[in-house]
């Protein structure tokens, strides 16, 4: 016998719920046909809401029993949505994965294999700038984090606020190694304070409280993929010290 469920979601001409489209695209991936309902007025998704003792849609029913919104429906699935509050360490994973795809796209590109220096230069250039673009996205919230744990930036504010941009520019120049000058001693110089202030607030503080290297927004655990931010820093740096010239 088949499988059948009906759906209630809002399909109006200036809106379209986006968890109602995902509602009834989870359900035909489950092999449900949907008896599809969509409420085309706010009247008529009011008046839906009160019949049925609801606040929000979609909603969605199988076998006569209401299962409820797209959460709930995940839920029913097996697949819960993630609590937003949880740590993980996948938003910096996911930048440090593209940031090495793209350098390894470039090296094949100009040197006809993947596996160069530059490769690794790049990956440390890419990584950063994509890491610094996430911090400039509210630069409000990554500071209110930033001086939480960052030692020069609980002592001058302002540091926390240029932190973002500071990486963003030594980022921009290391990938062309261009003014090495200005380059070299910033992410020297912001990579060795981060370093130092996440490994005193994790490993002789022991403090369990969230990073702003992806952002003021984001659940990151400080912690050692955290501090591996800093060290790359620190490592190109010193790597264009002692190899100026390709």
């Amino acid at each position: 016998m088949a499988k059948s469920a009906k759906l209630y979601r809002m399909k109006m001409d200036k809106h379209v719920c986006p968890y109602g489209i995902k509602s009834k695209w989870l359900l035909e991936r489950q092999g449900y046909s949907v008896d599809d309902h969509p409420l085309t007025t706010r009247e008529e998704t009011d008046a839906f809401k009160a019949e049925h003792g609801v606040s929000t849609t979609p909603q969605t029913f199988i076998e006569g029993e209401r299962i409820g919104g797209y959460t709930d429906l995940r839920a029913h699935f097996g697949n819960p949505v993630r609590d937003p509050d949880a740590t993980s360490y996948k938003p910096v994973l996911a930048v440090f994965a593209v940031g090495l795809a793209i350098a390894l796209s470039l090296s094949q590109f100009t040197y006809e294999t993947p596996f160069t220096i530059r490769t690794i230069e790049w990956f440390i250039a890419f990584s950063m700038a994509m890491l610094a673009m996430l911090k400039l996205q509210d630069v409000e919230k990554f500071s209110s984090m930033f001086v939480g744990y960052d030692l020069l930036g609980k002592r001058f504010v302002p540091y926390a606020y240029a932190y973002p941009f500071l990486e963003a520019l030594a980022a921009v120049l290391m990938a062309g190694r261009v003014l090495p000058w200005i380059s070299i001693p910033v992410a020297l110089t912001i990579g060795t304070i981060g370093a130092v202030s996440v490994f005193y607030a994790v490993y002789v503080q022991k403090r369990e409280i969230k990073c702003a290297c992806v952002g003021g927004s984001a659940s990151v655990p400080l912690g050692f993929v955290s501090l591996s931010e800093n060290l790359a820093m620190i490592g190109m740096a010193a790597w264009m010290l002692v190899q100026p010239v390709l």
